[in-house]
């Protein structure tokens, strides 16, 4: 009986928070080592439906970094980063459209759908919702560097967006965009999550990686820190508690704070039903970055 009242005393929990997100938007970014876990991925997709029939309008955007590598390694060809993106010719763009435009892009949309949600690959083939145009990058000495097919988002569809979303469809989009040309471009995955988030006006975003959010002290497991303003993360990245590759996480947060979105969270998505956990409790799993302006 008292298991029974405790999952009630659950629900009970997450009713107000039901409440307050019904009929609003959350873009989730997906990607990194989580897309590697088999079973993380089920639920996280889990999730997402779960999100989307309690009224939640769930926006998911991904990557494919890790199964991108491969299929090159398959090719015979050897990934190279210039100032940290992926150098894009002619033969990784078509692989990086196959694999993650095609391939990861309707399996998550499939994996959706089998486990009871509805949702739309938003890829070439079908509607592509991101446009934009190539990224414009300089060197120490003022030269252009050369990314290939890399670009920006600068344009997105919000009209097809929102009407899948009310339709009660969880739109999945891959981080590509197309030129006013046609010529299409491989996007790095956060900034194009965090265009989405910005068209959306998206209540939330969600980054998924593979740590449980922000320390107080790096080498403190025990001082995550649930929440944080946009100045608190600054200040932390200043005094060095931010570190390494924490930092282009948190700073993609700020980023989009900046662009209008009303709180960012980072949470381990390789915890079973972190999301849930994040959205729908009152202390969370991870940590989440307010803008100081809604303080």
């Amino acid at each position: 009986m008292e298991d029974a009242i405790e999952k009630a005393d659950v629900l009970i929990e997450a009713l107000a928070w039901i409440r307050q997100f019904r009929g609003k938007i959350t873009v989730i970014k997906l990607g990194g080592s989580v897309m590697e876990d088999p079973s993380a991925m089920t639920h996280l997709l889990m999730d997402v439906v779960f999100m989307e029939t309690v009224g939640m309008r769930p926006v998911v955007v991904h990557g494919g970094g890790a199964a991108i590598t491969r299929a090159m390694a398959d090719a015979g060809l050897q990934p190279r980063f210039v100032q940290g993106r992926r150098y894009t010719d002619d033969a990784a763009l078509e692989i990086v459209e196959r694999v993650l435009a095609y391939q990861i892009n309707e399996q998550l949309a499939h994996e959706i759908e089998l486990l009871g949600g509805r949702a739309m690959p938003m890829n070439f083939r079908t509607t592509n919702v991101l446009f934009g145009q190539r990224i414009q990058l300089h060197d120490a000495t003022g030269q252009p560097v050369d990314l290939g097919h890399v670009g920006k988002v600068t344009r997105v569809d919000r009209q097809t967006l929102d009407r899948l979303c009310c339709e009660g469809i969880v739109p999945v989009i891959p981080s590509m965009c197309a030129t006013d040309q046609g010529e299409k471009l491989n996007v790095n995955a956060d900034t194009a999550a965090t265009a989405v988030a910005q068209a959306l006006e998206a209540e939330k975003m969600v980054f998924l990686s593979d740590v449980n959010g922000v320390r107080r002290r790096k080498d403190d497991p025990d001082s995550l820190a649930h929440s944080l303003t946009a100045e608190e993360a600054r200040t932390l990245i200043a005094t060095g508690a931010i570190e390494a590759g924490m930092i282009p996480k948190v700073e993609a947060c700020l980023e989009t704070l900046q662009k209008g979105v009303r709180k960012v969270h980072i949470i381990d998505g390789r915890l079973r039903h972190s999301l849930l956990l994040e959205v729908y409790t009152s202390k969370g799993v991870g940590t989440e970055i307010v803008d100081d302006r809604r303080q």
